[in-house]
């Protein structure tokens, strides 16, 4: 018998990268259409209102405004109020007053 082993491959010296799943907005958040609100392995939240569900699962927004959780259903509700919407003109013009 060889005392050393042959040319072939090892079984080790695999390694997959990470799938950084979990939830990716949290409820109050603001979220705009595209935006990724949990990324999961099968349905262990599920879509609600101006939310849909991608072929891995992930759930995304379709509409603008705030997250709201419920149970185990994801929301995008609309806020109509311009007060309350993040716009960048908005937080240009907070900075020019905080001058």
């Amino acid at each position: 018998m060889a005392h050393k082993k042959g040319q072939g491959s090892t079984k080790n010296g695999r390694d997959s990268n990470p799938q950084y799943r979990g939830i990716k907005l949290y409820g109050g958040e603001w979220a705009q259409p595209g935006s990724i609100l949990v990324r999961q392995c099968g349905t262990k939240f599920m879509p609600g209102f101006q939310v849909r569900r991608g072929k891995d699962d992930t759930l995304f927004a379709v509409g603008e405004g705030k997250v709201v959780y419920q149970g185990r259903k994801v929301h995008v509700d609309p806020v109509e109020d311009e007060a309350v919407r993040p716009t960048p003109l908005r937080r240009i013009r907070a900075k020019a007053a905080a001058r």
